[in-house]
C-alpha cells in the first residue's frame, strides 16, 4: 500500500510515496528504508518496484524526487548533489517522524548517481544505520573521463567552463540534451530510453552544470566514515555507463562491515529489471535482514 506524502527539504516542498507493508499490525513499528534515485531519474522510475520487493520485506519504505524534479518544487532538472544530500536527511527526518516506523532503524538504498548520494549521506548522518548502494559513482571526474575518449573529455571541459562564466555573468546555464553529459553506451541508451518514454517526469534537457556538480563530487572521499556501519555495494561486470570500478573503489576505502556483489553478463540500466534486478534485490534484503531486521 503507497499513499502521496509530502516534506520540506531547505525550505522547498518536495513530493514523496510512503509505502506500508501488507501485514503493519497498528501501533506496531517497523524499521524504515529511504530509496534515492538517479542522475535524471525521477521517484515513478524504478523505485515502485525496489519498494514493492522491500514492503513485501517487511520494511516501511519511502520514496521522493529531489528538489526541482518529478512532482517537487524548487528550480526544475538540476543536479545540486550537496542539496540532494540535504534532501536525503530530510526525507530521513520525515520517515522517522511516521507513526509506523522505528527512528532508531532507519536504511538508505541509491542506485546509479543515488548509490554515490547515499555514500555521502550516510557518512555524514549517524541516523543511517544500513547502506545499499547500486551501480554508484565514487569519484566523479574519474567516472566522466573514463567512458569518454581523450578529446571528448577536453571538450566537455570546455564547454564546463564557458558554461561557469556564462552562469555568473548572466545567472543561468545553457540546457542541452541529457545524454551528452550522460554519455551512454549502446544498450543504456536504448533500455533508458524505453523506459522513460511514457513517464512524464522523464526529463531529456538538463543544463552544463552538471558537468562541475558531477566532477566536484566524490563520496569515496568520504566513504570511509561510514564504518562501523554496514554497507553493501552491487555492480555489474559489463556496466559501461558506471564501470565497476567505480564501485570497486568505493569498496576499496570503506570499512568493516562491508560487501561488494558484481552481478554477471549485465549492464547498468540491466539492474532494473528481470533475473538482475532479482539478485539486486535478493542481495539487498539479505542485507538488511542481517544489518537492519525489519522488526
Amino acid at each position: 500500500m503507497s499513499k502521496p506524502v509530502s516534506f520540506y527539504s531547505e525550505g522547498v516542498k518536495l513530493a514523496g510515496d510512503l509505502f506500508l507493508p501488507a501485514d503493519l499490525a497498528a501501533r506496531e513499528r517497523r524499521a524504515g528504508i529511504v530509496l534515492c534515485h538517479g542522475y535524471t531519474g525521477v521517484r515513478t522510475l524504478y523505485l515502485p518496484d525496489n519498494a514493492r520487493v522491500l514492503n513485501a520485506a517487511g520494511y516501511v519504505v519511502l520514496s521522493f524526487d529531489y528538489k526541482g524534479w518529478g512532482d517537487s518544487e524548487g528550480p526544475r532538472s538540476r543536479l545540486a548533489p550537496y542539496s540532494r544530500v540535504a534532501d536525503v536527511q530530510a526525507a530521513l527526518s520525515f520517515l522517522a517522524a511516521q507513526p509506523e516506523v522505528d527512528p532508531d532503524r532507519l536504511g538508505i538504498y541509491g542506485t546509479s548517481y543515488g548509490g554515490a548520494t547515499v555514500v555521502w549521506v550516510a557518512a555524514i548522518d549517524p541516523r543511517v544505520q544500513c547502506v545499499v548502494s547500486v551501480v554508484g559513482i565514487g569519484h566523479g571526474a574519474r567516472w566522466m573521463r573514463s567512458v569518454r575518449r581523450p578529446d571528448e573529455y577536453a571538450d566537455l571541459l570546455g564547454r564546463a567552463a564557458a558554461d561557469r562564466t556564462r552562469r555568473a555573468l548572466e545567472g543561468s546555464s545553457e540546457f542541452v540534451e541529457r545524454g551528452e553529459i550522460l554519455l551512454p553506451d549502446r544498450q543504456s541508451a536504448v533500455l533508458a530510453e524505453a523506459a522513460r518514454r511514457n513517464n512524464p517526469g522523464a526529463v531529456n534537457r538538463i543544463p552544463l552544470e552538471y558537468i562541475d556538480d558531477t566532477l566536484g563530487f566524490n563520496p569515496e572521499w568520504v566513504v570511509d566514515k561510514i564504518a562501523p556501519r554496514p554497507i553493501l555495494f552491487i555492480t555489474t561486470d559489463d556496466d559501461r555507463l558506471v564501470p565497476p570500478a567505480e564501485s570497486d573503489s568505493l569498496f576499496a576505502r570503506a570499512g568493516e562491515p562491508k560487501k561488494l556483489v558484481v552481478l554477471k553478463g549485465c549492464g547498468h540500466y540491466e539492474v532494473y529489471a528481470g533475473e538482475p534486478f532479482r539478485q539486486v534485490m535478493d542481495a539487498t534484503t539479505a542485507w538488511y535482514a542481517e544489518h537492519l531486521p525489519a522488526r
